[in-house]
């Protein structure tokens, strides 16, 4: 056999083997990974949508997501979705930013706890101040958009005077809240937007009916007591205090404690109310006698 025939048959097994080992490698060791891929295929086939289809799928469902969202909006509360419990702290501060000098406020974190498919922290407020501002801040945590309950609260009336010597009657409170939240977003709205939490003013009920203290004359108004009606003319009356000040009065000007009510020029009197720490009194000034002045009703 000659170096010819031994090349060629050389190269013919060479082939062989390539074939055998190329065939080994695509029918044994890719098989597998071709059938992965086209099952992949498949899936993608079974799932391929139209674009125009998708487009009109989504519209459809933002529609009735921004329905349902309205709706939830429209609710007096909502209940939001994995809600921070740094954020009643902030809630309280914004609320009692415009609160008088007078009211102070103290907020701790107690807990947090479940409530069948809620969960709520818990908080306990402390402090004192005007009874107004405590009804503000009442409101506001049970008026508020987000669900918060007013769980226990306690009462009790203090006195404090100002450096000028005015009292002050104010209220210590103790107030428990639980403050609500969800896991998921079922409850609440996409946009948040808070209820009108002011409160108009009412009537102070820790506030007592009669007091023992009288607030100073920071103004140096009129003192009816031991005054003296000096003359009337057709503008007012002339009115002298105890200690020898002379003033100038018309009907509805204020004195310290109330008010001039009426100038009588028929019988050259003048009349006041006074409030003295609840207990309301009448006091007529006359021209008549020095020693029969000043009359009490």
């Amino acid at each position: 056999m000659n170096r010819k025939v031994k090349n060629t048959l050389g190269l013919v097994g060479l082939l062989i083997l390539i074939l055998v080992i190329g065939g080994a490698y695509i029918f044994i060791y890719q098989r597998g990974t071709l059938k992965t891929d086209q099952q992949k295929l498949t899936t993608l086939k079974a799932n391929h949508y139209n674009t125009g289809q998708l487009t009109i799928q989504y519209n459809g469902l933002l529609k009735k997501a921004s329905v349902l969202d309205s709706v939830l909006a429209k609710r007096k509360f909502n209940i939001p979705q994995n809600l921070s419990s740094i954020s009643f702290f902030n809630f309280v501060n914004n609320i009692s930013a415009d609160f008088s000098e007078n009211t102070q406020t103290d907020v701790d974190f107690v807990d947090q706890k479940p409530d069948k498919e809620f969960f709520y922290y818990e908080y306990k407020i402390n402090g004192g101040g005007d009874y107004n501002d405590l009804f503000q801040l009442i409101y506001a945590i049970e008026q508020s958009k987000e669900l918060k309950k007013i769980k226990n609260v306690t009462l009790s009336n203090y006195l404090t005077t100002s450096k000028d010597g005015t009292p002050n009657f104010l209220v210590s409170f103790t107030i428990i809240v639980d403050v609500y939240f969800s896991i998921n977003n079922r409850f609440s709205t996409a946009e948040f937007v808070e209820n009108d939490l002011t409160a108009k003013p009412i009537y102070d009920v820790f506030y007592p009916l009669i007091r023992n203290q009288i607030p100073p004359n920071i103004d140096n108004l009129l003192d009816v007591q031991g005054a003296k009606l000096l003359a009337l003319i057709p503008e007012g009356a002339f009115i002298a205090d105890s200690k020898g000040n002379t003033y100038l009065l018309w009907e509805g000007q204020q004195v310290y404690l109330g008010y001039l009510t009426k100038i009588d020029y028929d019988h050259n009197t003048v009349s006041f109310i006074l409030n003295k720490g609840g207990i309301i009194e009448k006091v007529d000034l006359s021209l008549e006698k020095e020693g029969t002045n000043k009359k009490k009703h």
